[in-house]
């Protein structure tokens, strides 16, 4: 990772010289002049005097020069490395704020409510059965969720009528079988429940 050596030495470089002639010195260059003032000073290490780096200060810091030295072959590519490791920083750091913008854009919004128009056939035992009563008893079903809708008798056969009724139901609190499961429960009057039609709304 980048040290005080870094910054000391951007400092000393005039950025005049700096050319893509040589291309990883100047990616290092522009990766430590990328970092703001008070980034910098976090890095470690200590700031020496320029004449400390370089040709000139290998012979009074000999201990430093090899390990670094030693660090850049072992990374696979020095700079690069850390270059890659600081992006991948930077898109978690963009990936979080654009999250949270996200996030409080939805705890605003309002929630969509789904909802399905479906549609009974009710049939009857016979044709003795009172239809009237019937469908009283079907919509005297209550569910959190569901509202009864219109209704008529269609023709079956034999002078049998089914009774053809609709509802409006929220998806996440109705479920249709437990819709039938309970009209079915009428079964002096209710032979059968099937649904006829559903769509959403």
């Amino acid at each position: 990772m980048p040290s005080q050596a870094d910054v000391v030495v951007v400092k000393a470089v005039k950025e005049s010289l700096v050319t893509e002639k040589f291309p990883h010195a100047a990616r290092w260059y522009r990766q430590i002049k990328s970092y703001s003032s008070s980034e910098s000073a976090k890095f470690p290490g200590a700031a020496l005097d320029i004449s400390a780096y370089g040709p000139s200060g290998a012979t009074s810091e000999p201990s430093k020069a090899p390990a670094e030295e030693k660090d850049d072959e072992d990374d696979d590519g020095g700079l690069w490395g850390s270059d890659e490791e600081e992006e991948t920083e930077e898109e978690k750091r963009i990936r979080e704020e654009r999250l949270a913008a996200y996030a409080a854009k939805k705890a605003n919004k309002k929630a969509v409510i789904a909802k399905s128009e479906v549609t009974l056939n009710c049939k009857p035992w016979g044709e003795e059965t009172d239809m009237a009563e019937m469908e009283k008893l079907v919509k005297s079903v209550a569910m959190d969720g569901l509202i009864w809708a219109g209704s008529k008798l269609v023709p079956v056969a034999y002078g049998i009528k089914m009774l053809e009724i609709k509802c409006v139901i929220e998806d996440d609190k109705v479920s249709t079988e437990d819709l039938s499961d309970k009209i079915i429960a009428f079964e002096d009057h209710v032979q059968s429940c099937d649904i006829a039609g559903f769509a959403k709304i």
